[in-house]
């Protein structure tokens, strides 16, 4: 039977994702088998692979949007309730004509959350440090450019001090300053702050700068593992049909 547990691991209590034999689908569709991974505190995973080959289903699935069909999900019982888990999604839906400042924005983050007035601005205060937007709390959101609206996005997850964090196509039509300067956001929070870290991402060159690990997704399966072991050459070429040079 599919199951999504929280049992405490026999070995490694690094292991705070980890999966086994997983199927993922839509009704009578399956999009994804035998997914099999562990992901370890403090590594920077990487997803990457065609469109349609099953990186947002994944996403659903730890974010318990989809229930697994076969095989296990499993998360280390500090993360089995997901309140450590934090999503950085590829663009904001709010509403462009709302008069909101940055700190309205990224306090939105707390939503559901019981936190008093004055740990409620020190969150604040320290999300925004650590993605480079301090001192602009007070600023119209909609005046940011497109790279630091997208760290307030990440500072909108921050301020809820995930340990783990998702990130879906989050430098998606940003251009190449812009990427840079988010990149090295999350590689701060990784190295310095130990979050573990997972990216979806279509360009490949990101990936192989920055994965300790990476998942190649193709046609319903997933290769886990070593980032430089994963995102080689041959691999690369099976997945995408086509031979693919990575600088």
């Amino acid at each position: 039977m599919p199951r999504a547990s929280a049992e405490r691991p026999i070995a490694n209590h690094d292991v705070i994702l980890k999966t086994k034999g997983l199927a993922l689908g839509y009704g009578r569709r399956t999009v994804l088998e035998d997914v099999t991974l562990e992901v370890c505190r403090g590594q920077c995973w990487f997803l990457v692979g065609p469109n349609g080959s099953g990186k947002t289903t994944f996403l659903k699935a730890i974010l318990g949007m989809l229930s697994p069909r076969a095989g296990t999900l499993w998360f280390h019982p500090d993360f089995a309730h997901r309140e450590q888990i934090g999503f950085v999604p590829q663009r904001c839906d709010l509403n462009p004509t709302l008069p909101t400042t940055v700190r309205e924005f990224v306090l939105l983050g707390l939503a559901g959350l019981r936190v008093k007035r004055r740990e409620e601005g020190a969150r604040l205060a320290w999300a925004l440090e650590k993605v480079g937007l301090a001192g602009l709390e007070s600023q119209d959101y909609w005046s940011l450019s497109g790279g630091q609206r997208q760290r307030a996005l990440v500072a909108r997850t921050l301020v809820r001090r995930p340990a783990f964090l998702l990130l879906d196509e989050a430098t998606s039509g940003l251009d190449w300053p812009a990427t840079a300067a988010f990149l090295h956001t999350v590689s701060e929070l990784n190295r310095l702050d130990g979050l573990t870290i997972l990216f979806v991402t279509h360009d490949l060159a990101i990936a192989a700068r920055h994965a300790t690990h990476a998942a190649l997704f193709s046609a319903g399966r997933v290769h886990a593992g070593p980032g430089h072991d994963v995102l080689s050459a041959a691999n690369l070429e099976r997945a995408y049909g086509t031979p693919i040079a990575l600088p």
